[in-house]
């Protein structure tokens, strides 16, 4: 029997559990954020939007000089041999967490290559996309059984945990055990209202499934207090683990 979620989660400190994206258009705005959120938060994720950006390394830079953690989230996909250097590029870094996706050669390569601090995630299937979206690329398997296969590949490619939704999290944590890694964007209060999210749970759903990390982004950004919806989400977190 697999070990139980208590046991997965019991080395990360619940403050932080809890990554807020830093989906803004430049270092000024997402400065402005973090100063704001103080220290409610104490992880934050750093991704495309950013990277387009010369602010990323600067942004990334600041967030550790101020004792934060950081996930960076590149999603790389490429030829191995490249993705394996840009691992190691990242590896000097002092990023936490580092996500890619592609095939067992591409997953390989990146878990090999990765060194110091840095976690490799490997992305399962977007919280974006349903069963239909899967359907349109051509992809005929069910979705869940592609999010496990995904799942399984990654960590006997010797990456550290993957991204998946929290509608899966709890099959995942049953068939990969206590040691790897699960990180659940997709996050939303119950009774959201729509966006380009399809497959969404709570915080708490998505810890009680077997989530180690949240990833929240406009539940946060665009309260009318992002501080106040922080420290809302920090005492959901808190709660599920008493």
């Amino acid at each position: 029997m697999p070990p139980s979620h208590a046991l997965a989660a019991a080395t990360v400190p619940a403050h932080e559990r809890l990554i807020v994206a830093l989906d803004v258009p430049g270092f000024t705005e997402a400065k402005a954020l973090v100063e704001r959120l103080g220290d409610t938060v104490a992880f934050y994720k750093i991704g495309l939007e950013l990277a387009t950006t010369p602010d990323y390394f600067r942004l990334l830079d600041w967030l550790l000089a101020r004792g934060k953690r950081v996930f960076a989230d590149l999603k790389l996909y490429d030829i191995p041999a490249t993705v394996a250097a840009a691992v190691r590029q990242m590896s000097r870094s002092g990023a936490s967490f580092l996500t890619v996706h592609g095939d067992r050669a591409i997953l390989e390569a990146a878990a090999a290559s990765k060194g110091g601090s840095l976690g490799v995630l490997a992305v399962t299937v977007l919280t974006s996309m349903g069963q239909r979206e899967l359907e349109a690329m051509g992809i005929g398997m069910d979705l869940e059984a592609l999010t496990e296969k995904r799942a399984r590949d990654a960590i006997d490619c010797g990456c550290d945990g993957v991204i998946a939704s929290g509608l899966e999290a709890r099959r995942l944590r049953e068939g990969l055990g206590a040691g790897a890694l699960i990180v659940t964007p997709g996050i939303r209060p119950r009774g959201h209202g729509g966006d380009d999210q399809k497959r969404v749970v709570t915080a708490a759903d998505a810890l009680l499934a077997g989530a180690d990390y949240i990833v929240v982004g406009r539940p946060i950004r665009a309260a009318r207090d992002p501080r106040a919806a922080a420290q809302d989400l920090q005492r959901e977190i808190a709660a599920v683990r008493q």
